[in-house]
């Protein structure tokens, strides 16, 4: 068990979600029923806001559910704890559907089969880490609730003295479909216009797993979203750092069908209707996120940058 212990949020989470990244498996919780990983706190509970709560769909109503798609592999975000669906993107989405009076069903999805996966009605909303940007607000309605950068991590000492701007040639996990991907091919452009080797980049569909490839020196450093990333150096023990400070922060965005509308206006006011009442704050205390990413104004389809 000390082997297991020194990755909880890696070894354990990619082990337990490996043949649900399909989209298949549920990773549904109760209401304000989510816990700290390790400990016994819960997420504060929301008040129902009638107004809000008219706003939202006659089908959601009808069942009494919104139906989230997610990947739960990206902690300290979303990933599965003691075989129940926990952090920071559900204490919120728990929250989110306790203001609007339904219950959230909480899904586990591979990222890339999210935004699909909501086009085609299979899921209601995505919370899921989705980085706002123009490309997927052209196919989606997205909800702002958080500001995120991207990170590098190494190994511990930085042995291989990278940098965000010196990678060409190196070996650099990431996670499929996330905006990581896109920066590493763009980065690999300058490389190869340079004259420089390329980078040698590995995707992996679970973000657990692109931290494993990083530990167990499979890779030499690899890209994630800011919280993500400090939240792995937290995890390992000492096993990896991050080399530099964030860049290209973006908000992050609750994902809806294109064209919400109420719907929309309706997911939005509850976000806000948490900032206002601290609750927000409470959970972002909780999983250690309240720095620089907190906002104070939630937006329907804001500007990416």
């Amino acid at each position: 068990m000390k082997a297991l212990a020194l990755l909880p949020a890696f070894a354990l989470v990619g082990m337990t979600m490996a043949c649900g990244a399909g989209g298949n498996g549920s990773g549904g919780t109760d209401a304000g029923s989510s816990q700290a990983p390790g400990g016994t706190e819960s997420a504060p509970t929301a008040q129902k806001d009638a107004a809000l709560a008219a706003q939202v769909p006659a089908d959601i109503k009808a069942d009494g559910k919104i139906v989230v798609g997610q990947d739960q592999t990206y902690p300290p975000n979303e990933f599965v704890e003691n075989g129940k669906a926990t952090g920071f993107d559900v204490d919120l989405g728990t929250a989110i559907g306790q203001v609007l009076g339904v219950q959230t069903e909480f899904q586990n999805s591979a990222f890339d089969g999210i935004i699909p996966g909501i086009s085609a009605k299979k899921y209601e909303m995505g919370i899921s880490s989705f980085t706002i940007n123009a490309e997927r607000m052209q196919t989606v309605d997205m909800i702002s609730y958080y500001r995120a950068g991207t990170s590098l991590a190494v190994l511990k000492g930085n042995p291989d003295k990278l940098s965000v701007d010196d990678l060409c040639g190196k070996n650099v996990a990431v996670q499929k479909g996330t905006t990581q991907v896109d920066d590493l091919g763009k980065r690999n452009t300058a490389c190869t216009k340079a004259g420089k080797q390329p980078i040698n980049i590995t995707q992996f569909q679970a973000q657990t797993d692109v931290n494993l490839a990083l530990t167990a020196k499979r890779v030499q450093a690899e890209l994630a979203d800011s919280p993500v990333i400090d939240y792995a150096v937290k995890q390992t023990n000492g096993q990896l750092e991050a080399a530099g400070e964030p860049y290209d922060t973006a908000p992050y965005g609750i994902v809806l069908p294109k064209g919400s509308g109420d719907f929309a206006k309706a997911v939005q006011g509850a976000v806000q209707k948490l900032i206002d009442t601290g609750i927000y704050k409470k959970i972002l205390d909780k999983w250690g996120l309240s720095g620089s990413g907190a906002i104070t104004k939630s937006e329907i389809n804001p500007s990416a940058s």
